[in-house]
């Protein structure tokens, strides 16, 4: 009895909640007393942020032995204990003090390893179910060396108070403003972010503009109708990236001088009951990963969807107070009800059209592992036209030429991959397929590289004849807007941002004219014109004139192997969307025969007897849709998403995750750049495996492994 009173002591000094048995063995039944599902999660963080702090409890918080602790039986108390000092109750491995893995000891006295217990994703001890006031989180910053980015090794996420309110209606608590502009304001703050990568000062322009005529050498004699130039535009890199044995204080040298543009980020996150379990799980580390990764300057909002939607939080700075109460909010999301994308799609446009102040990046998220089944739209109905759920600021048909871009993400096999497509190329943003539900953090990764290294914006490239004889006849720029003239003398592409380090290609078709006498044929000229997103200032640049040489009599003069890449990647788009229009209507046998056809071709140019890496990936791009469309059921798992994905890498030549990878070592895998790569080898694998003496769970804050 006397152990028992000193139990009881230690708990009500370190105001724990404690059970006293009786002393009767008969008083003692032996019963289980589990906590009320209402105990288990708290969503009081779904609260508006302005309430969090002055939050009150809607009942007494003196707990109660029925509800708020655990009654084990006397027979199992004793060897529950011991047992939990030995084994780690989440990964059922043995615990052994200096065998390398830190321990955590809960306040109801069990242990557990750190990394499983942050990965544990609740406050409800795995052993007796008692509530923790708080638990650790492993910051996903942490190098190699146990250094965090954050100058933090560990974030701690207190317990808030749960108010007595129905869980399963929590899209209804506490009343959202009419008006989304209660934005953080960013007066006084500078136009700038942290970066881990900063521009490459030795570039003297931001971007770089290269033409290849197909040939250089045509003679007089002959006139072409689609002759055609490639225009390739590159953007600056990021100096850090480019060199990576610059010291951490050459570094921070470089980012004082060139600092990133800050982004204003909307998430909107799908918690309908089919995200219950490993797929909420995956997705709230996913979505701490990204807070981790957002700097001071950068800021946030997240909106949670199922039958409603709701704000979690306004649009706010990525400090370490917004940091700790988004990842608070996140973690306290459940996962119950329907799938109302359009709702979620709303609210986040709102967000945007409402700030009183704007970031130079703006970007929404949309992650989804359903079809939307409270509009009645979908994968069974006609092509459903989202574009009129956008705010006129993120539209494409409004009188704005840059629109705020929506990267979708679909992960699973039940996701609707038509409907978020459309989603995505509206609004001018990607769609990445998540085959594995374990990818989605590095699928989110990939995708805020690009966006927390963005150099250019409102990019625009115009294309001008120099020759009073030539005319465009085309433009080939893929989902960019492009336009040509009425006398086809000048053609215009709007591109919008370029992030560090990518690349843009587009084919300009001209009519060029037989020469009488000249030896010589001026052909074009490309000015681009571009925003700076830190100085706010437009700028522009341009190519030198491209021209060709016109000889009597020339001989046969090979095809340019840069023009033939490109060409090979238009016909493999297009032939991509002829496959997936085919297997729509039902004509698998045919999609697969589109695709072979354009195999066939694409193996008789220039590129592919060059063995060119773009042909290969190509190729074995096209033979993966091809297994993909072996069955009708096959096809609608994931022929559909896996196409749809591609297709949207190709049109804005960005990066997407496609299937159940992002690894750029992949010959699939197409358009990273340099800073998606380097979020990416942050990004640590998370592996779920059988019960075995791997353990249920690895830590959801492993080390990054190497790529």
């Amino acid at each position: 009895m006397g152990s028992k009173w000193r139990k009881v002591k230690l708990s009500l000094g370190l105001n724990l909640c404690a059970y006293l048995p009786r002393t009767t063995d008969g008083d003692d039944d032996g019963d289980y007393h589990p906590l009320p599902s209402s105990e288990r999660l708290s969503d009081a963080v779904l609260l508006p942020p302005s309430n969090w702090e002055n939050m009150v409890p809607s009942r007494t918080t003196t707990p109660l032995p029925s509800s708020h602790c655990l009654r084990l039986p006397k027979s199992l108390s004793k060897s529950s204990s011991k047992s939990s000092k030995q084994t780690c109750s989440i990964c059922l491995m043995k615990m052994k003090q200096g065998d390398g893995h830190a321990i955590f000891t809960a306040e109801c006295s069990h242990s557990f390893h750190f990394h499983c217990v942050a990965s544990h994703n609740n406050q409800v001890c795995p052993v007796c179910r008692s509530k923790w006031k708080e638990i650790p989180i492993r910051s996903p910053g942490l190098d190699p060396g146990g250094r965090s980015r954050n100058d933090a090794l560990m974030d701690v996420a207190h317990r808030l108070p749960v108010p007595q309110r129905n869980l399963n209606q929590w899209h209804i608590r506490g009343p959202e403003p009419g008006v989304f502009n209660d934005d953080e304001s960013l007066d006084h703050l500078p136009v700038i972010a942290e970066s881990n990568n900063t521009l490459d000062t030795t570039s003297d322009t931001t971007i770089k503009i290269e033409t290849y005529p197909e040939v250089s050498t045509a003679p007089r004699s002959h006139s072409y109708d689609d002759f055609t130039i490639l225009v390739h535009l590159k953007a600056a890199a990021m100096a850090a990236i480019r060199n990576p044995s610059l010291s951490g204080d050459q570094v921070s040298l470089l980012q004082s001088r060139n600092p990133r543009a800050p982004v204003d980020l909307v998430t909107v996150l799908d918690i309908s009951g089919s995200m219950s379990g490993t797929k909420l799980a995956l997705l709230k580390r996913a979505m701490g990963f990204l807070i981790q990764n957002l700097g001071c300057n950068d800021r946030l909002s997240v909106i949670a969807f199922s039958s409603n939607a709701r704000r979690l939080f306004p649009l706010r700075r990525m400090s370490d107070i917004g940091q700790q109460q988004a990842l608070r909010a996140v973690n306290s999301v459940i996962a119950n009800g329907g799938t109302n994308i359009a709702e979620g799609l709303r609210k986040g446009g709102k967000v945007m059209e409402d700030r009183t102040e704007k970031n130079p990046v703006s970007s929404i998220i949309l992650l989804s592992d359903g079809r939307d089944s409270i509009n009645g739209v979908g994968m069974n109905s006609s092509y459903p036209n989202y574009e009129s759920l956008f705010p006129l600021s993120i539209r494409s048909g409004s009188n704005r030429e840059f629109q705020i871009p929506v990267h979708t993400f679909g992960f699973g096999t039940d996701h609707d991959p038509s409907l978020m497509h459309s989603i995505s190329e509206i609004s001018g943003g990607t769609f990445s397929f998540i085959e594995t539900e374990t990818m989605i953090q590095d699928a989110l990764a990939q995708c805020i590289g690009g966006l927390l290294s963005v150099v250019v914006q409102e990019l625009q490239v115009c294309v001008e004849c120099m020759n009073p004889k030539l005319c465009l006849s085309s433009l080939k720029a893929g989902s960019y807007r492009s336009h040509v003239s009425a006398d086809g003398k000048t053609g215009l592409i709007d591109v919008g941002d370029l992030y560090a380090d990518e690349e843009r290609d587009f084919l300009v078709s001209v009519k060029v004219p037989a020469e009488s006498s000249q030896c010589e044929t001026s052909l074009l000229k490309v000015k681009c014109f571009y925003r700076d997103p830190l100085t706010k200032e437009m700028t522009s640049t341009e190519s030198g004139v491209v021209r060709i040489q016109r000889p009597k009599i020339a001989g046969q003069e090979e095809l340019s192997i840069e023009v033939d890449r490109q060409r090979n990647r238009f016909r493999a788009a297009d032939a991509m969307v002829e496959a997936r229009t085919a297997a729509e209507q039902g004509d698998l046998a045919g999609a697969v025969s589109i695709l072979e056809n354009c195999q066939r071709v694409l193996s008789e140019t220039v590129s592919a007897k060059s063995r060119d890496r773009l042909w290969v990936t190509l190729d074995a791009e096209l033979k993966e849709m091809e297994e993909r469309m072996v069955s009708r059921h096959v096809y609608e798992v994931s022929g559909r998403a896996y196409i749809l994905s591609g297709l949207s890498s190709h049109s804005w030549q960005r990066a997407t995750a496609r299937g159940d990878s992002t690894d750029g070592s992949s010959l699939v895998q197409a358009y990273q750049t340099p800073s998606m790569v380097e979020m990416l080898t942050q990004s640590q694998p998370f592996l779920l495996s059988s019960p075995s003496r791997q353990g249920l769970l690895q830590s959801l804050w492993s080390q990054p492994k190497p790529r």
